[in-house]
């Protein structure tokens, strides 16, 4: 599809371009999630906020309020419809055939969003989600994904025609100079994890179809679900954080916290198995993780360390494996966090010869305008924004990481969690997507 995005962005005469368009344009792993959220987890009831971690821009002063409650209002609106059923049904994903259960897929349905919370408080907005935990977290990239495009829209909106058209132009230009020199690489396998902080819709889109036909089987798939069934493209993704954060939450004592992202492992490998079997180690840290993990955990396919510079993340895991028995040249490794061309190159000459290594490339794919602009355009810059789930049950929801400066939580609450999985391996690290 070729669009002409810099006409498509000065051509402001409709009432409502909405953002979010199908429930399909959401990232993989949500519905992977959703399956066993549905199934064990129905009752329990969740609050997902949305977290600004770049405090330089306050979202109110940039996105009116108005419109952002009609692109929520939209997304409301919106349903499966049967031609996505159908494809979830009868599709092939990661070489497994008929992974959603005919239960699962008849209530998808008649899903719909719930309601969320909007209002201003401290002079920006608070945005957050009360429902059951299969209701609310399908909110997540929706939300993110409308934010971020309002915030790009804002940036643009006083650029003329030709100064919008020399904007893309430039922002198509650095992205092929990364595609080829990702072409050099051998082996390589990438895919876009770009939905939940890119640019626009059909700013992704772009990504995505430039990243097939410039890298070709190199380019392994997308997250984004819509995006991969238009562009007949491997729908990619396995599972996130809320997963052991939920767990968590609901422990009793100290032993089942601390037992708690085994136990989600266990209920995972219920679903799904092959190259689903990826572990996310860093909810709780790393380091724990890894010095407390049952053995049959080795005998997964891989993981994705997500909070720690891939050179440091992929050494720990390679000596882990090492240590546990297993050969590491079997084992996948997929780097996922705030990837960037450099990175990729540092860490494929690192580890391409040593394990099998793959990337999920997000912000820096999908919305990586830096000097782009013809003048100081900061609004154009990205910004780490995530939508967390603060609470289960009424509990609060914690998240650790391996970068301090990415834990969420009540800091009693954090300091507890702390205690009872350790501090080994963690620091404070700028978090720039």
């Amino acid at each position: 599809m070729n669009i002409d995005i810099a006409k498509r962005v000065y051509d402001r005469t409709w009432k409502l371009d909405p953002i979010v368009r199908s429930l399909f344009d959401t990232d993989f792993y949500k519905i992977l999630m959703l399956q066993p959220i549905h199934d064990r987890h129905a009752s329990v009831q969740t609050t997902f906020t949305v977290i600004n971690r770049s405090k330089r821009i306050k979202l109110a002063k940039v996105i009116d309020e108005r419109e952002l409650r009609e692109q929520l209002d939209h997304a409301r609106t919106l349903r499966f419809t049967k031609k996505e059923l159908i494809w979830l049904a009868g599709n092939t994903f990661y070489g497994q055939k008929q992974i959603f259960k005919p239960d699962f897929l008849a209530w998808l349905e008649d899903f719909r969003l719930p309601d969320y919370d909007l209002r201003l408080e401290n002079g920006d907005y608070v945005l957050r989600f009360d429902a059951t935990w299969a209701e609310a977290t399908m909110w997540e990239i929706p939300a993110l994904s409308i934010i971020n495009e309002l915030k790009s829209r804002a940036a643009t909106k006083q650029m003329g025609r030709f100064e919008l058209d020399i904007l893309y132009a430039r922002a198509k230009a650095k992205l092929w100079d990364k595609i080829e020199r990702l072409r050099h690489l051998p082996g390589l396998k990438i895919s876009d994890f770009g939905t939940r902080r890119r640019h626009s819709f059909l700013w992704q889109q772009w990504c995505v179809e430039a990243m097939k036909e410039g890298l070709g089987d190199a380019f392994v798939g997308t997250s984004n679900v819509l995006l991969a069934m238009n562009n007949d493209l491997e729908s990619v993704g396995t599972n996130a954080h809320e997963l052991p954060m939920v767990q968590a939450a609901l422990c009793d004592d100290d032993d089942a916290l601390r037992a708690s992202p085994y136990k989600v492992l266990e209920m995972w490998r219920d679903y799904y198995n092959g190259n689903l079997l990826i572990v996310l180690p860093d909810t709780f840290g790393t380091a724990p993780f890894l010095a407390n993990a049952p053995d049959w955990v080795a005998d997964w396919t891989g993981f994705r360390p997500d909070s720690k510079p891939p050179m440091e993340a992929g050494e720990e895991i390679y000596r882990w494996y090492e240590q546990r028995g297993r050969n590491p040249k079997e084992k996948l490794v997929i780097f996922s966090d705030g990837l960037d061309i450099d990175t990729i190159e540092e860490a494929h000459a690192a580890f391409a010869h040593r394990m099998r290594v793959s990337y999920g490339w997000g912000t820096n794919l999908t919305n990586d305008f830096r000097g782009c602009a013809s003048h100081a355009a900061p609004l154009l810059d990205s910004i780490s924004l995530v939508c967390k789930i603060t609470e289960v049950n009424g509990r609060p929801a914690i998240k650790l990481s391996d970068n301090l400066a990415k834990a969420t939580g009540s800091q009693a609450e954090i300091e507890r969690y702390q205690h009872v999985f350790g501090y080994e391996g963690k620091a404070s690290r700028e978090v720039t997507v």
